[in-house]
């Protein structure tokens, strides 16, 4: 069966200081819906640190097949921050995650190798400071009904358990629906069986 669980944080994890040579890289992981909340992040992160010199970043939203991710190397050498902090974003296994290490240079420098292990470091002690939970992946689906099925639409809402997202009363009834990737099938079914309701086919929610 195919999987309708994601891994992700609860909220945005405790600030992580890692030291090397005399740089210091401060990390810290976020979960986040979206990549607006991206650059607000990084918009704060850039005031609290403003003496940084590097602020580098990875982040990944959606789940197989639908994932997107984009890895930042901030004006430190290619691929030797964004990429090492994405490998640990794919390391934990979690997704809708932003993940950054703000670096202030010391005077010595690492070297490219040197980089790539204290970015990898950064990333790994932000996410192990962040509390990883499961989420289930959610279908949302539109139902369409008159007036004299509300009694009807209720009883399986309730029965399925489904969770009511908007409604709108007005000539007829609309309702938008959320259940887990798994169950719709059942549930479209049971509407489905009852006459004169229209369903709209599932869409997935909050861009997983």
């Amino acid at each position: 069966m195919e999987n309708d669980t994601y891994k992700t944080l609860a909220a945005p994890g405790e600030e992580t200081l890692f030291k090397e040579k005399n740089s210091k890289f401060f990390g810290y992981a976020f979960p986040i819906a979206n990549e607006d909340e991206v650059k607000t992040i990084l918009a704060d992160i850039k005031k609290q640190h403003y003496g940084a010199r590097h602020w580098c970043y990875a982040f990944q939203l959606g789940t197989e097949p639908n994932i997107y991710y984009r890895a930042n190397d901030d004006g430190e050498p290619n691929n030797t921050a964004g990429m090492p902090i994405y490998g640990q974003i794919q390391s934990f296994g979690v997704t809708n995650v932003l993940v950054v290490s703000v670096r202030y240079f010391g005077g010595v420098k690492l070297g490219v190798g040197g980089l790539i292990s204290a970015y990898r470091t950064s990333a790994q002690m932000a996410l192990e400071a962040s509390e990883i939970i499961d989420k289930t992946i959610d279908v949302h689906f539109t139902v369409k009904f008159g007036y004299p099925d509300m009694n009807k639409v209720m009883r399986i809402i309730k029965e399925k358990n489904l969770d009511i997202v908007s409604q709108t009363m007005e000539n007829d009834c609309t309702m938008t629906l959320a259940t887990r990737k798994k169950n719709a099938p059942m549930f479209l079914e049971a509407f489905e069986a009852a006459y004169g309701i229209v369903v709209s086919p599932p869409t997935p929610k909050g861009g997983v």
